[in-house]
């Protein structure tokens, strides 16, 4: 169940790298589903996205592109039908969100469906433009485009083995503050074990309990 100004079910959307991903959902009214995804940087995105028309008189749906610090890449209010595209600036977490408004009175207003395709990296780049600009032979804009690929997964790979690189500094970070705090954790365990022998032992002298 979607709740209105909440990111829903939908929020994760998996593009799949260098490849697109068509889907189509359900927008009840006054209500806003977002779609979500981390990208590289310097990443080609495009979208198309189709709005069924409202049956009933007030109710309009928006659209709104971001980042995660809240820039606006895209926007359109009561979109009905169109074509987005941007390039990212770095590694971020992109939002593409749809939101109803209006009031559908007391009677039962049908959800508006909404098709949307995305595509990024090489699956974004039109090949047909590039052919034509650089007079390529269709052989030759194979290439490029398994060139491209290629230097994608490249990327990707090189992605990974950094982040890689960075969980294992951190996890050997962490295991060696672990590591010192348990000391530390030892040592106050122990001065206070001794702390509690010779409190104990001058309290009893004082007593006269022991010599």
């Amino acid at each position: 169940m979607w709740v209105p100004g909440l990111l829903g079910p939908l929020a994760l959307l998996a593009f799949s790298a260098g490849g697109c991903q068509g889907l189509s959902f359900q927008l009840p009214p006054q209500t806003r589903k977002c779609l979500k995804e981390e990208l590289h940087r310097d990443v080609m995105v495009t979208g198309e996205f189709v709005v069924s028309e409202a049956t009933a008189p007030g109710i309009r749906t928006d659209l709104r592109v971001t980042d995660s610090s809240g820039h606006l890449l895209y926007s359109r209010d009561d979109a009905k039908k169109g074509k987005f595209a941007f390039t990212t600036d770095d590694y971020e977490i992109y939002e593409i969100c749809f939101e109803s408004h209006g009031q559908p009175g007391n009677f039962r207003v049908p959800d508006q469906l909404i098709t949307l395709n995305i595509k990024h990296g090489v699956e974004a780049r039109n090949y047909e433009d590039i052919a034509k600009a650089e007079k390529l032979k269709p052989l030759e804009v194979d290439l490029r485009r398994l060139e491209d690929l290629s230097e994608s997964i490249v990327k990707d790979f090189a992605f990974m083995k950094q982040r890689e690189e960075e969980m294992r500094d951190t996890n050997e970070s962490t295991s060696a503050r672990v590591f010192y705090f348990s000391i530390f954790s030892m040592l106050c365990l122990v001065g206070l074990a001794t702390w509690q022998v010779f409190y104990l032992r001058r309290f009893f002298k004082a007593k006269k309990l022991i010599e």
